[in-house]
């Protein structure tokens, strides 16, 4: 695996709309290098002959039932909508064109 840099965790941050100091750089940086040293160990482990499980917990589901609704009309979403242009939501530019790496 790829050594997780400085650089690396400022591009995602940039990606996320974060900041950090240089203390903070520092520190995400070798937890996200951490991190992803014990997910390849994980990887690592013969799973084979283990049985897959979907629920560990012997109890009903405590979510809401799925009742399907009526959808908004295009319409009556974009009355909603706070930046628009010729029918379409604008949003924010969050990845520089200069900062394909």
């Amino acid at each position: 695996m790829e050594k997780v840099t400085n650089d690396t965790i400022k591009h995602v941050a940039a990606l996320a709309q974060l900041e950090f100091s240089e203390e903070e750089l520092a520190k995400f940086t070798s937890q996200m290098g951490k991190i992803l040293e014990m997910a390849e160990e994980l990887q690592a482990v013969d799973t084979t002959g283990v049985e897959e499980t979907v629920q560990v917990v012997d109890r009903d589901t405590v979510f809401r039932e799925d009742v399907p609704e009526k959808w908004q009309t295009r319409e009556e979403m974009m009355k909603n909508v706070p930046d628009k242009s010729n029918g379409f939501v604008k949003v924010p530019v969050i990845i520089d064109k200069d900062d394909n790496q």
